[in-house]
């Protein structure tokens, strides 16, 4: 009997590959902080994590979890959407950050109308290109269940298609589908 893992491991499995110690992550939608924790391991106490939201409850359930999990990796969270993360980042983390996850939707347990939506998304993405490493990796899960969700999923699809720069690999599912995104090693600025 063949299990089914869902996309969210799967995401974790991938980027843990390419997540060292020491290194800049980004959880670009920290909802209930799964990806955060997830980061913050990965990077370990030498990193940085900067988990960005918009809806101040899903900030508090990160850092809530954080702490549940005694974690000492250093975490900045960033209320504000994922569209302004070069304006809420130093300038020094730009092409240093190897990392970037979004898993859009809406946060489980909350108010379903706040949801991301394709224009802020495709902004972040485009503003993690320019934060990324050489190497670097961008995780965008989109969920295409609820209102308006298949419309940003397939605007994402055909953002990370039309990236020379990215090496694009997609995992699909009867929900979500997860892209797996990642720098080419030389800078293509």
């Amino acid at each position: 009997m063949t299990t089914h893992r869902p996309l969210t491991r799967q995401a974790h499995e991938l980027l843990a590959e390419y997540l060292s110690p020491g290194e800049i992550a980004i959880d670009a939608t920290a909802g209930n902080g799964h990806d955060t924790l997830f980061l913050a391991r990965q990077v370990g106490p030498g990193g940085t994590v900067h988990a960005f939201d918009i809806q101040a409850e899903a900030l508090a359930q990160t850092r809530d979890r954080l702490r549940a999990a005694a974690c000492d990796t250093p975490v900045f969270y960033r209320h504000c959407s994922h569209a302004e993360m070069l304006s809420a980042l130093p300038a020094s983390a730009r092409g240093q950050v190897s990392a970037v996850t979004f898993n859009l939707g809406y946060l489980p347990g909350a108010d379903h109308s706040t949801i991301t939506r394709a224009p802020s998304t495709l902004e972040a993405l485009r503003q993690s290109l320019t934060l990324l490493r050489p190497g670097g990796v961008l995780s965008v899960l989109a969920y295409r269940g609820h209102p308006g969700g298949r419309e940003e999923a397939e605007a994402v699809a055909a953002w990370c298609a039309r990236q020379d720069a990215l090496a694009h690999a997609v995992y699909d599912s009867p929900g979500p589908v997860l892209h797996l995104c990642r720098r080419a090693r030389e800078a293509c600025d």
